[in-house]
């Protein structure tokens, strides 16, 4: 833990022994952080420029506070009632604490709890002890900062459970009055640990840890930066304000200590930390606390004894994990006291969740112009891809931070129809959407607006019955039939596809980890009614775990393995007959508000033929769960993946990690024509790019693009689905088209006529 320029002169591995024959004691005020002044002959109590004077000690003498016989209570030592192993003589302690160390046990406790040592591992994590009737020789009732503790505190009149934890919590804050007392009980705790054991204050590789979000998982190869310390104590410091590069250069910090200051306003850049999981406002002057708090959502301690906070705001509803809001000593509202008072810091954070007004509309994406070059508007088609976020996994165990109403499906298909419907796209491709919502509802709802849809589900569906399949989702492709003809329609089950293979046969990690997943991928071959060129539209969903990056990796190979060999098919499809080209008239209906307008109906155009397989434009989309940087990635826009790449591990998949991974579409992603976007992916767990719309090179340009979120309005939001995206991943949407087919060059030979024989003059 950082402590700042403050360390102790204990070397390491060295015991202390007491200075009780020293009889100097040189005047010094109790609570002061820096080292002390040794010259004689001004007072303790001399004010300083730059801070109030402090409150007067309940005694002048220095023995006095071992009154009651007690020889060697050290107020300001680490203690665990045991062994004692305790600190070196740190530089700011007083002269006459230091005494022999004795045994808790030997003195009877008064008014006191036998010790605290079981608040070892507690939300104050110190071994602050006092044994016996000895008081300390500053009175506890006054604060470094000059306020007076508890100032606000009035019991209420009925002492519930919840209650008197926040009593017992404020007075263990509230005995914390020396510099950075955390960051000295970590260096105690650090020196007596034993071989083997955790401080706690290393996370816990064995730990089991709790899924709350379906992109979860250990993203901190590549993604993240590691520090060695992840802590800062600046308790005690005689803070009045927090330089904002904290909250800039900091973001991994988990604890953050900034009690017994003088801060009166928090700066909302601190909702920047959000891996924060412990905050310590306590003993401050704090008035209000920023709504950026609230994107702080893996707080799960939040300490604010002893301000003058009014009102929770509703944005601290975010903090689903929240398990202790410590809030003695605070005028607070009447309303917010008693809900904590009978029901607890949770019910609170629960009633601001559901009660909040939600955040104003961001402004509109923008629509990013790639190309703005003249061309008939029978050439371009826009595509969409989109992870709904599938009915039965928006759950408030997945998305604490979601009020219930925003999680509801009946509140998120709308949302989900009405975006699809006001982007009018040509193509959409959907994922995440279950076989009951595909029929009864997407198919009806969609067809108004001129889509005929293809749709598999997950392959488990095949060992259900028809009920129990109602609620698996998969993958959806829309079309507009005004636009394209649906030629052919596959599905790839991957785990199908593996199994069957002759090289993969025998492969153990074939069957441990691959043919245990049931993600597909869904192909669509069309023809374009206007222009008579075709299209593969490929639309898949890869697994979503981290850790399984080789299988994402051999899930994409035979996604490309088996499209090429579909290619290769559809390069020898038959010409559409004209009959089939025709669209029927009216089949889109009156609009309503609008007068009826007389169809154009167009004569058919014959068929556009291919040679081979990858001269057909492709469009790859999809929610890969894979980085820029994974494997996936670099597999499909590169056209090859080596054998031993690092996401394939050590793991064994036939040629695929004996050859490697080759296709010949040459893809490239429409958004990394800007360097992708910021993110497709947005919640607490990960926010980062997993979804993608790829298209071949040769045979189609990019020449637009949905822009990103609006900055401004992410800084008060933590993550997806909320109550204006109806998803935890963002709808993508470019616009491309067709380029020229490519005309084989022919080799002719230049004639220069009879030739004639040199002559010289």
């Amino acid at each position: 833990m950082a402590d700042g320029q403050y360390r102790f002169t204990q070397a390491s591995g060295q015991q202390y022994y007491s200075q009780f024959n020293n009889t100097r004691h040189s005047s010094q005020r109790p609570t002061s952080p820096a080292p002390q002044n040794h010259r004689r002959g001004f007072p303790s109590d001399t004010t300083s420029p730059s801070r109030s004077p402090r409150a007067r000690s309940p005694s002048n003498h220095p023995y006095s506070m071992y009154a009651q016989g007690h020889a060697g209570l050290n107020s300001h030592g680490m203690m665990n009632g045991a062994g004692h192993q305790r600190f070196g003589n740190q530089l700011n302690l007083n002269k006459y604490s230091h005494h022999n160390p004795h045994q808790h046990n030997q003195h009877a406790q008064t008014g006191q709890d036998g010790g605290h040592g079981a608040h070892q591992g507690n939300f104050i994590s110190h071994q602050h002890n006092q044994s016996g009737g000895a008081s300390a020789h500053f009175g506890t009732s006054h604060l470094q900062n000059g306020a007076q503790s508890n100032a606000y505190s009035t019991a209420p009149v009925s002492q519930t459970e919840h209650w008197k934890k926040q009593i017992e919590i404020a007075a263990e804050i509230r005995s914390l009055t020396h510099a950075h007392p955390h960051a000295r009980n970590a260096s105690s705790a650090s020196k007596t640990v034993l071989p083997g054991t955790s401080t706690g204050g290393a996370k816990d590789t064995n730990e089991k840890k709790e899924e709350r979000y379906r992109t979860a998982g250990d993203w901190s190869d590549d993604e993240m930066e590691q520090s060695i310390w992840t802590e800062i104590d600046m308790g005690g410091s005689n803070l009045r304000c927090i330089s904002l590069q904290l909250f800039d250069y900091y973001p991994f910090l988990t604890k953050l200590y900034l009690n017994n200051n003088r801060l009166q306003v928090i700066p909302p850049e601190i909702g920047h930390l959000r891996n924060l999981s412990h905050l310590d406002l306590s003993l401050n002057q704090i008035s209000t606390l920023p709504p950026e708090m609230g994107m702080l959502v893996n707080l799960r301690v939040l300490l604010l004894v002893d301000n003058k906070i009014t009102v929770i705001p509703y944005e601290l509803g975010n903090l689903f994990a929240l398990d202790m809001l410590a809030i003695d000593g605070n005028p607070l509202n009447e309303g917010q006291l008693s809900v904590i008072v009978e029901e607890g810091p949770q019910a609170l954070i629960r009633q601001l969740r559901e009660s909040a007004p939600g955040p104003d509309p961001p402004r509109p994406r923008d629509w990013i112009v790639l190309d703005d070059t003249d061309s008939s508007p029978d050439e371009k088609f826009q595509v969409i891809s989109f992870n709904i976020l599938c009915k039965i996994a928006a759950t408030p165990q997945q998305f604490g931070y979601s009020p219930s109403q925003v999680l509801d499906w009946d509140y998120r298909k709308e949302l989900i129809l009405q975006e699809i419907r006001s982007r009018d796209a040509d193509i959409v491709c959907l994922q995440e959407l279950d076989v009951d919502n595909y029929n009864n509802l997407f198919r009806e709802m969609l067809a108004r607006s001129d889509y005929k849809g293809v749709y598999w589900p997950r392959s488990k569906t095949k060992t259900m019955s028809t009920e129990q399949g109602k609620g698996v989702d998969g993958c959806a492709t829309f079309v507009k039939n005004s636009r394209f003809i649906i030629l052919d329609k596959q599905v790839i089950e991957f785990a199908n596809v593996s199994i069957n293979r002759a090289d993969m046969k025998g492969e153990h990690d074939l069957f441990n980890r691959v043919m245990i997943r049931d993600n597909i991928g869904v192909v669509t071959f069309l023809e374009n009614r206007s222009t008579g060129s075709r299209l593969i539209v490929v639309n898949t969903h890869l697994y979503w775990d981290q850790n399984y990056r080789d299988v994402k990796v051999v899930q994409a190979a035979i996604l490309m393995e088996e499209t090429q060999k579909l290619a290769e098919k559809y390069a020898k499809w038959p010409p559409t007959p004209d009959k089939d080209k025709i669209r029927f008239r009216y089949a889109n209906g009156d609009k309503e508000g609008e007068e009826p307008v007389e169809e154009e109906i167009q004569n058919p155009v014959p068929s556009m033929t291919y040679e081979h397989g990858t001269d057909i434009p492709i469009v790859v989309c999809g929610d890969f769960n894979s980085t820029p940087r994974s494997g996936v990635y670099e597999m499909l826009t590169t056209g090859s993946l080596a054998g031993n790449h690092r996401d394939l591990g050590t793991y064994k998949y036939g040629n695929i990690t004996k050859d490697g991974v080759r296709h010949a579409f040459g893809l490239k992603s429409s958004y990394g024509n800007i360097g992708e976007l910021p993110f497709t992916n947005y919640t607490p767990g990960y926010t980062g790019v997993l979804d993608y719309i790829l298209y071949s090179t040769s045979s189609l340009s990019c020449t637009g693009l949905l822009g990103e979120v609006d900055p401004e309005y992410l800084k008060r939001v933590p993550g997806f689905p909320n109550l204006h995206f109806p998803s935890d991943h963002l709808l993508l949407q470019s616009e491309f088209k067709a380029k020229a087919p490519r005309k084989e060059r022919k080799i002719t030979e230049v004639d220069f006529g009879p030739q004639k024989e040199n002559r010289r003059n």
